[in-house]
């Protein structure tokens, strides 16, 4: 349908192709009236690189390990004052080679240094596997199942190995957790042609 003030609609015309030969992959289409270009889509300047390596937003990743290892210190500390200082059940504290006076001092340096130790090998991660993610959660589910065990090992009082252990799961859970999320907002992995 056509209105007076308007010229005819616009028809857009596709071009046989004789039967003996195999049609293109996409017909050309041609219009009478004008084409639109999409407009070209730009990354933003922090995230350009080369195709073949994975891009960090450093200064972000620092702040979120930064804010993890604080998450996690507090974890271990809080939660080690409680179940001292409010349950009064015992905790064996994690080896401690930075000297801290109290329990709940090692608990918290414990959770800073796993976290750190994860950031590193999670930019490693990046840096050289294929699905660094992938290969992150599994060492992490290791290293958590790892020191939720150990407190069995180091005693016979099931109790205070229990509590122990549900103390090293809820930082290593922490740090896992944080640090993921963390990956997924400022690594991006490596492009795919």
């Amino acid at each position: 349908m056509s209105y007076p003030d308007e010229g005819p609609e616009p028809t857009r015309r596709i071009p046989r192709v004789p039967a003996n030969e195999n049609p293109p992959a996409s017909y050309p289409v041609e219009s009478a009236g004008p084409q639109q270009q999409p407009a070209p889509t730009q990354e933003p300047e922090e995230f350009v690189s080369t195709p073949s390596t994975p891009v960090i937003d450093a200064k972000r990743f620092v702040g979120g390990t930064l804010a993890t290892a604080a998450v996690a210190a507090l974890v271990g500390y809080v939660a080690t004052v409680v179940l001292e200082s409010v349950f009064n059940l015992d905790v064996i504290a994690p080896p401690n080679p930075f000297g801290a006076s109290t329990d709940a001092g090692a608990f918290a340096v414990a959770g800073a240094l796993l976290t750190f130790l994860a950031a590193g090998v999670l930019v490693l991660l990046a840096l050289i596997a294929p699905r660094p993610r992938l290969f992150f959660g599994w060492l992490m589910f290791l290293v958590v199942a790892l020191t939720a065990s150990l407190p069995f090992a180091w005693t016979d009082d099931t109790i205070t190995a229990a509590f122990t252990s549900a103390l090293n799961l809820l930082i290593g859970i922490a740090v896992w957790s944080l640090l993921t999320g963390t990956a997924a907002k400022t690594i991006r992995p490596r492009r795919s042609y």
